[in-house]
């Protein structure tokens, strides 16, 4: 899709033109998950798959949605004054809760809009953040349409609440950040307890990202997702008890083995230990990123998925298994699963060469075992929501 397509679905939907047409990236994590809730470091990119978006000022509060993915569910409707959560509402909701906090904010949005918006972004959970994605389109969008004076991070944490306390649903600011953040060709460095970062050019090398989808549905992601906020925040409050920190994040692996003694269960030690370790990680894969060190990167991320299934408990048979299938291939220096899991996707780094090779053979390895196919995409490394 591109600007003249998402206008020309605008005008077939409305009869008259938008304003403006907006793009709005998915993310990968190259390392770093389930770090941001816990004040780690986390190290995303935007990709080239996203949501496409094209709005209008209404001259009356009437807000009109439709989704081009969405046929079936028509026009969806509410008003300025109807900016609360509702379930009929659908996917309308991302868009509703970005207006409500601008407005909470202090910024004038007086008239409603026609909106049409279509995406590329698998569906079901790929673990690629959609939500992120419409809710950073909606930001810029009424940024640009209402010509508001905030700033990006501002738009970002408006984002992230409208996932926590407009949606119910517990996350911290990984998403957003990336797909409003990022710049094409760089990932991002962020330690989400400071909101300090840093960009970091993704140079590869001979070597590509290739996205690895399960299709498999998130099945109850969320209440998992949240039960690991929960046991992490559990630890803290056992760790506490000896050591003056405020995040798991704020830890180094040799303070973590000197008080882990303090954390009297073992599921909950565990998330602990994830969450610290895999801090670390993050760190030494951008430092590994910086001098060149692609091998290293590699280790780290496989690291990373070896502590995700073991400790965090949350990759499941199908990302266990697209993982351990690539790290068997040739041309593979590394492969994870990134984003919530439980379904989803992962994510390898693949010798250009081998691309082929590796999407047929892991794919047939996953086939046999789970009984369906996944789907692979090459990732391309873009800019965050931008208008068109």
């Amino acid at each position: 899709m591109d600007k003249q397509e998402i206008t020309a679905a605008f005008i077939k939907q409305y009869g008259q033109e938008p304003e403006a047409a907006f793009f709005s990236p998915g993310r990968i994590n190259l390392i770093g998950e389930h770090t941001d809730y816990n004040g780690g470091h986390v190290f995303p990119c935007a990709i080239s798959l996203g949501t496409w978006g094209a709005a209008r000022k209404r001259d009356d509060n009437k807000l009109r949605f439709f989704s081009g993915n969405f046929p079936d569910l028509g026009v969806i409707e509410c008003s300025l004054d109807q900016l609360k959560y509702d379930k009929k509402d659908n996917w309308a909701n991302y868009a509703k809760g970005m207006i409500y906090y601008l407005k909470e904010a202090g910024y004038t949005v007086d008239r409603g809009m026609d909106v049409y918006i279509w995406g590329n972004l698998p569906q079901g959970g790929s673990g690629l953040s959609s939500s992120a994605s419409i809710e950073m389109l909606f930001g810029v969008m009424v940024q640009r349409l209402f010509d508001l004076d905030v700033d990006r991070l501002d738009i970002v944490k408006m984002g992230v609440k409208t996932e926590n306390d407009f949606l119910g649903l517990s996350s911290g600011i990984l998403d957003q950040f990336a797909v409003g953040m990022s710049k094409a060709g760089q990932a991002i460095l962020l330690d989400t307890n400071t909101l300090d970062y840093k960009y970091v050019p993704l140079d590869l090398k001979d070597n590509v990202i290739v996205i690895m989808n399960t299709n498999k549905p998130r099945e109850l992601v969320e209440s998992k997702y949240n039960e690991r906020v929960e046991e992490c925040q559990t630890a803290l409050k056992e760790l506490q008890q000896k050591l003056q920190i405020k995040a798991l994040g704020e830890l180094d692996a040799q303070t973590f083995d000197e008080y882990m003694y303090l954390i009297d269960k073992e599921n909950l030690l565990k998330r602990a230990r994830h969450a610290v370790l895999e801090n670390e990680r993050c760190i030494r894969a951008e430092k590994a990123l910086e001098a060149g060190n692609l091998e290293e990167l590699g280790r780290l991320q496989n690291a990373s998925h070896m502590s995700l299934e073991y400790d965090y408990e949350v990759s499941g048979i199908e990302l266990d298994t697209l993982a351990h299938a690539a790290w068997k291939q040739p041309g593979v220096l590394g492969a994870r699963m990134t984003g919530a899991g439980f379904g989803g996707s992962g994510i390898a780094i693949v010798n250009k060469d081998q691309v082929e090779a590796f999407k047929e053979n892991v794919g047939r390895i996953y086939e046999e075992k789970i009984g369906y196919a996944p789907k692979f995409y090459v990732a391309e490394v873009a800019n965050g929501t931008h208008e068109l």
